[in-house]
């Protein structure tokens, strides 16, 4: 057919499994003035054979791009492009389709649309239903690397982040403007993918408060210098990002990490395993459940230096003392809490959780060896062992830290089922 995208040929095929999946759901793409416009063909496409009714919104300048007869064609549904065409129907068209929207994604979302809806700006019809709607909002940035990496167009992300929109990153590689570098439209099938996780979740934690730490704690020896470990803080935000997408209400308590904060909880960063007691304790009797996934530091040292210390020439011997146990301490006065500690071990990986779920007072310990490669610290993915205080172990393959989540939070909703 003539305009379609040179690769919807390739387009990835939804198994026949998973035909259907998105039956009933409204989902609205606008797609800007972009070159990668030319893929947004594809992913309606997929999102058509999934069962979707989807609704195409075109900028003026994406026009330019791709013709709406090629999208109207795969989507069957007209394509809207200005804000004042005729109606056809009562309703004022973008509260209508904001108001029906499942989802809007947007494919590609130039640094235009994310500045305008940052600053509160609605003079098209793409950008005013975007204002416009209740539902969950997705850019998929694809522009310039320079443009991309600019720091207004990163405080613009992470100001939407902020406020609960989501943002999937672009992909590097070689760009249409002949610059190396990340600005590239991600995958459509990782786009339908990141379109079915956000629509398709369950609200079974809502009416639930998460307590959740993540990250590492810094223990400062003198004003530069500190002890820490090699935590990022991802599989906490994971559970923070999964736990918000099911309806919980979250409170993060986060060491220091370099990773974005998940839009929609409420975040409490710290430094110190002590500024991270504090901030637990705080909040802890708020909470249904608390999950401790944090990686606090077990010791601090016994004097903390107001000045750096210079090299000398002999050895240096630094005097530890034991840090709370924010852990015991909540075992301890849980209550009909839901308590989730987490196991970072190299070695007799179940003998040891075992020992610290009796220790600690919990009702699941989640472990893992992080000598296994995709299991350790910074990685995108993890293999854990999930287990419960009668001794009963769940074991997961190498999955998304996403993902392995979710099958975290299945196990604490049944346990909250269990003693309802």
């Amino acid at each position: 057919m003539r305009g379609l995208s040179p690769e919807l040929s390739k387009t990835p095929v939804v198994e026949s499994g998973d035909w259907l999946m998105l039956a009933d759901k409204c989902i609205i793409v606008g797609i800007t003035g972009g070159i990668a416009a030319y893929k947004a063909p594809d992913l309606i496409s997929m999102l058509v054979r999934a069962g979707a009714d989807v609704h195409v919104i075109m900028t003026e300048s994406a026009a330019e791009f791709i013709t709406p007869l090629t999208l109207q064609t795969i989507s069957r549904n007209p394509v809207l492009t200005r804000m004042f065409d005729p109606l056809g129907e009562w309703q004022v068209r973008h509260v209508s389709l904001a108001d029906r929207a499942d989802l809007i994604a947007v494919v590609p979302a130039t640094a235009n649309i994310i500045g305008k809806v940052c600053a509160g700006i609605a003079d098209d019809m793409l950008s005013t239903t975007v204002m416009a709607t209740k539902a969950p909002v997705l850019f998929c940035p694809a522009m310039n690397v320079h443009m991309y990496e600019n720091q207004i167009l990163q405080d613009n992300i992470s100001k939407l982040r902020s406020k609960g929109y989501h943002f999937l990153e672009p992909a590097s590689g070689r760009l249409a403007c002949g610059y190396e570098g990340k600005g590239r439209l991600p995958d459509v099938s990782l786009i339908f993918e990141k379109i079915q996780n956000l629509i398709s979740f369950d609200k079974d934690l809502e009416g639930q408060t998460f307590l959740i730490t993540a990250g590492p704690t810094r223990e400062y020896i003198d004003p530069v210098r500190y002890l820490s470990n090699g935590s990022t803080g991802k599989m906490g935000y994971a559970l923070a990002e999964a736990a918000r997408d099911r309806g919980a209400r979250v409170v993060l308590v986060s060491g220091p990490v370099s990773i974005p904060v998940p839009g929609g909880v409420t975040h409490i960063p710290v430094v110190s395993a002590r500024d991270m007691f504090d901030a637990v304790i705080e909040h802890y009797s708020g909470a249904n459940v608390i999950i401790k996934s944090a990686a606090v530091s077990d010791y601090h040292p016994k004097v903390r230096l107001s000045t750096k210390l210079k090299k000398s020439r002999g050895d240096w011997t630094l005097e530890l003392e034991q840090n709370p146990d924010i852990l015991q301490h909540l075992g301890e006065n849980k209550g009909d809490r839901i308590l989730v500690g987490f196991a970072a071990e190299t070695d007799n990986v179940l003998e040891n959780a075992a020992k610290k779920v009796r220790a600690k007072n919990l009702d699941l310990i989640v472990a893992n060896d992080v000598t296994q490669p995709g299991a350790g610290f910074g990685t995108d993915t993890n293999i854990v062992k999930i287990l419960d205080r009668d001794g009963q172990v769940e074991e997961l393959d190498m999955m998304s830290k996403k993902d392995a989540a979710n099958r975290i939070l299945d196990r604490i909703f049944k346990l909250s089922k269990a003693v309802e």
